[in-house]
């Protein structure tokens, strides 16, 4: 019989300890039924019931040799414990309520062996009150630790969440392009905490529709990481092949519900050496867009719940951009449709010059731009050339694209002049901007009157009299090679943009020899890149270029030099060529990026000339001026009267179906007499009656210029 409380206390422990396994199954027991969350997930199960056993050894040997509680030896591995709970987010409370219940049930053992060693009821009480003061202390102590490790490791865990779904933010989205932002999450995921990772679109919300369609779903793999020379697991699947979800497993239960699921194995995703999965579903803007799975193989620890929520946060972020890519892919699509669909197709026919063109959207996010090119015959053989620029990206810039270039169509038909076919033009920008600015359902980005809204250079082109009359409203000039290899640019009078209204604009009248190539551009292709200054220098815009000079291929320049581009233009255009078509891949190869930031219009053409034809029936040959300097003139001294003019009108109409009039193979057409001028309709035919003169229908002196500006 013990003669003292502690003494008696000490033999309680003492032979409790003996039966110590029963003693921690018993409790065990108690903690699943009070606290079923500890056991649900098996790591967590393991770190209680370790931390059962460890407690009640420890708390009975501190009792059995009498040690206070404060200086019981805690078990070495119950800081780490804390922390794995707080990494599977075991709640706090659990843990503490866990403690208690295993309190109350070694002190309920403990009181009931005291009355089997002492008969003294009142060594019974007293033992039994340092028990519970014993009991406490050692629990709070226990707690206190446990706490403070619990949340250490919780805020940790939040400071490593908060930074990477930082960094997801910046690494994931950088593009709108929809497998590389994928690409992105994939990457992303498999440096920071998965070993392999897939990334499936459905391949209804590639087509552009929000609805998942029918199960069982097709999914399109998008991105997967790592690469197979990076060493890693290789899926069955492959990038860009379509598959299907079974009905049932993790991934169609992730996209049906909208909810993530942790799987201890990869079975369920065709992944067999991974032992743990999360399986998150891509869902933004309540549309689910697909579906990302976060495999772990080998050493690696499987998922907790705090990998979880991680992967959940960086989903929302990757599913926020892949949907934006969405977006911005079917807008950019839409927009290159239609302004494909109102660019011309092909070259018209006509005689005057032969013709190559190229179109190139841009490459970055600002979308589809309003850049154009057109070629129009029109009547004596002669053509225009066009080439503008509507400020703006996306459908709208490409709608008003389609417009300008009918209205810039109709007004040619009515053998406008230059100048005075900008000033309509410029009449034709105002009205729009007047209708987009009354319209409610239209934003202020639609205003394509203000800033700069369009710009445009004209030119027409005659072969007869080998002269170019060209006009530019705010856009870039252009470049003219003639049969030596010179290239210089027309410093034509710049007028102002379309849009201001009210201003100016001014032709300019060049003398083109046959086979001279004039190049008509927008700024996009010259400011795309400035070239490589070898020496230092930035050559001159101005300055003369010759076939000998070579270009050099263009490198990055965050800032635009127009006079550099132009000079490289002339450059890549001063070298022999094959033909137009290899001059336009040359141009495009030495000037522009891999992805251009503007759309790009570039057109080339090489002047040909029309000689001047002997009329039946007369000894006098001439030609018809159709240039707008000498608009209803003619090359001799004739007077423009109705009664001077009949003679030479009925000799044109008659030679039109003269066996000496040269043809082209196209089937002949009536001639056309407008306005003072006879012509006809027929390519590569043109006869026109008037006197002889000296010098009439020779070329011009190459360079030679003249203008003329009207109000």
């Amino acid at each position: 019989m013990e003669r003292t409380a502690a003494g008696l206390i000490s033999r309680a422990a003492h032979e409790l300890g003996l039966r110590a396994d029963e003693l921690t199954a018993e409790v065990e027991q108690r903690l699943r039924h009070e606290l079923p969350a500890l056991w649900e997930d098996p790591d967590v199960a393991r770190t209680a019931a370790e931390n059962v056993v460890e407690h009640v050894v420890a708390a009975l040997a501190g009792l059995e040799h009498a040690i206070e509680p404060d200086l019981i030896e805690l078990p070495s591995a119950d800081v780490e414990r804390a922390r794995v709970l707080a990494r599977h987010g075991t709640p706090l409370s659990a843990m503490l309520r866990a403690f208690r219940l295993a309190e109350e049930i070694v002190l309920d053992r403990l009181f009931a062996e005291l009355p089997r060693l002492s008969q003294d009821a009142e060594q019974i009480s007293a033992a039994a009150r340092q028990l519970n003061v014993v009991s406490t202390k050692y629990v709070d102590r226990v707690s206190e630790q446990g706490v403070r490790a619990f949340q250490a490791e919780r805020d940790r865990r939040l400071r490593w969440r908060s930074a990477m779904v930082n960094e997801a933010s910046m690494c994931i989205g950088t593009t709108l392009d929809i497998a590389r932002t994928t690409q992105e999450l994939a990457d992303f995921a498999t440096e920071q905490f998965a070993d392999l990772v897939t990334v499936d679109l459905l391949d209804t919300v590639l087509r552009g529709q929000d609805a998942a369609g029918q199960s069982p779903l097709t999914l399109r793999r998008m991105a997967q990481g790592p690469d197979a020379d990076a060493g890693g697991l290789q899926p069955p699947v492959q990038r860009q092949e379509l598959h299907v979800s079974p009905e049932g497993s993790a991934c169609a239960e992730a996209l049906s519900s909208g909810r993530p699921s942790r799987q201890r194995h990869g079975r369920v995703s065709g992944v067999p050496r991974a032992h743990s999965t999360l399986v998150v579903p891509l869902r933004a803007r309540g549309t689910t867009l697909g579906v990302a799975e976060f495999h772990r193989y080998g050493t690696a620890a499987p998922y907790d719940d705090e990998d979880l929520l991680l992967a959940q946060e960086i989903a929302v972020r990757a599913a926020v951009a892949v949907d934006n890519a969405r977006h911005y892919t079917h807008a950019r699509a839409t927009a290159l449709t239609l302004q494909r669909s109102l660019l011309p197709r092909e070259a018209p026919r006509q005689s005057a010059v032969d013709v190559a063109y190229r179109y190139l959207p841009a490459g970055s996010e600002s979308g589809v731009g309003g850049d154009w090119y057109d070629v129009i015959p029109l009547s004596g053989a002669r053509v225009a050339l066009v080439v503008g620029d509507v400020v703006g990206h996306g459908i709208r810039a490409a709608a008003t694209m389609g417009r300008l270039r009918t209205a810039v169509r109709t007004l040619a038909d009515i053998d406008l002049p230059p100048d005075e076919l900008l000033t309509h033009l410029d009449d034709v920008v105002l009205r729009l901007a007047n209708e987009a600015s009354s319209d409610p359902d239209t934003g202020p980005e639609a205003d394509v009157g203000r800033d700069n809204g369009a710009t445009c250079l004209y030119a027409v082109y005659d072969p007869v009299a080998r002269r170019c009359t060209l006009a530019r409203a705010g856009h870039v000039p252009p470049v003219v090679v003639v049969r030596d290899g010179t290239a210089d640019v027309l410093e034509l009078p710049p007028g102002p943009p379309l849009g201001r209204g009210g201003l100016p604009f001014e032709t300019m009248e060049v003398d083109l020899p046959e086979g001279s190539l004039i190049a008509l551009c927008t700024d996009g292709l010259i400011e795309a890149r400035t070239p490589a200054r070898a020496t230092g220098e930035t050559p001159s815009a101005s300055a003369t270029v010759t076939e000998d000079s070579t270009p050099t291929r263009a490198t990055e320049d965050p800032t635009p030099d127009i006079d550099a581009g132009l000079a490289t233009l002339r450059q890549v255009l001063a070298r022999p060529a094959p033909s137009l078509e290899a001059a336009c891949d040359s141009v495009l190869e030495a000037l522009l990026p891999s992805r251009p930031d503007d759309d790009v219009a570039l057109l080339l053409a090489r002047t040909r000339s029309a000689p001047v034809r002997t009329c039946p029936g007369s000894s006098r040959t001439g030609a018809w001026r159709n240039s707008p300097s000498s608009r209803n003139s003619w090359s001799a001294n004739w007077s423009p009267t109705p009664s001077a003019t009949a003679d030479p009108r009925s000799g044109c109409a008659s030679s039109m179906t003269a066996p000496s009039c040269a043809r082209s193979p196209t089937p002949a057409a009536p001639p056309r007499i407008c306005a003072g001028r006879a012509s006809s309709t027929r390519a590569g035919a043109v006869c026109c009656w008037s006197p002889s003169s000296p010098g009439s229908g020779a070329p011009a002196t190459p360079g030679a210029a003249r203008r003329s500006g009207r109000n």
